[in-house]
């Protein structure tokens, strides 16, 4: 008789901070980032099966392929010899693909987190980082959540404290991006240092107010560059009433980060107004 099923969430991710600091030899480029998760989010459904199937089920079309990161995490846990039974997904997609919230990583990783504990595999968190690693460099940081440090090409997660409490606009312009397109595009004129992202980690890790300014994503200028639908809809959230607006991951989904919600709301109006595809969230702590 197969388990019961039980709902999980994979939160979205956006980068308070990353900067490209330049190519390393192994073809990927060496990062510095501070990562958050967000109340945006995907729903997983997961149940232990007694066969051995591994199965997904997507409410978008184009996501219901071998290569969804959700069948591939429970395929990876099967294929090391870890999972023994069939396990029956079924994933209800909120986060935009391609937008740089990461929504395939975190489903991935949450997959793993999931079979970990309902089939009590007994891999430690190191482990399923190192599993988490080979299917994407973002997923190693949904393995923990909340607020962290992001090096190495991704997979190297430092967890920092909780940053302060934020309300978040978050804005998707019409239009999708690769991300290994973005990276492809790189040139050493786009790389930058860890300042921002060193500025930001003392700020966390002594509880002190996010230095807002210093929020920064080097890959901007690229982006807004050669796809101009992302300027033109940071110029319109500026409008709008935004104070900052910056980029997350390689893009095109923007942020505006809000103290209260009186602020938040108004300039979530007024965007609506604009017919700016935006929604109203806010951080997520680790716990």
């Amino acid at each position: 008789m197969s388990a019961p099923a039980i709902f999980v969430p994979a939160w979205a991710k956006i980068n308070l901070t990353l900067s490209v600091l330049g190519k390393r030899g192994d073809g990927y480029h060496a990062l510095a980032s501070v990562m958050q998760t967000i109340s945006l989010k995907d729903t997983l459904r997961i149940q232990v099966t007694d066969d051995d199937r591994i199965t997904c089920a997507v409410d978008v079309p184009s996501l219901r392929g071998d290569d969804n990161l959700a069948i591939r995490a429970a395929r990876l846990l099967r294929d090391e010899g870890y999972l023994t039974h069939g396990a029956a997904l079924e994933l209800r997609k909120e986060i935009p693909a391609q937008g740089g919230l990461g929504g395939g990583s975190s489903d991935a990783a949450a997959v793993l987190v999931a079979l970990n504990r309902l089939c009590a595999l007994g891999l430690s968190q190191t482990r399923l980082e190192e599993l988490a690693a080979r299917l994407g460099s973002d997923i190693p940081f949904f393995i923990h959540g909340g607020t962290a440090l992001i090096e190495g090409r991704g997979e190297l997660v430092t967890p920092l404290p909780d940053c302060e409490p934020l309300w978040l606009l978050i804005a998707h312009p019409p239009v999708s991006i690769s991300t290994a397109a973005v990276f492809q595009s790189v040139t050493p004129a786009e790389y930058g240092n860890t300042h921002d992202t060193d500025t930001v980690v003392e700020a966390i890790r002594c509880g002190s107010q996010l230095p807002l300014e210093r929020l920064s994503n080097t890959l901007e200028p690229l982006v807004m560059r050669n796809w101009p639908e992302v300027a033109e809809t940071c110029e319109r959230l500026l409008r709008a009433g935004a104070p900052i607006v910056r980029m997350s991951g390689s893009g095109p989904t923007l942020f505006a980060p809000f103290r209260t919600l009186d602020e938040a709301i108004q300039v979530y109006e007024a965007a609506r107004g604009q017919n700016i595809d935006v929604r109203l969230c806010h951080t997520v702590a680790r716990a």
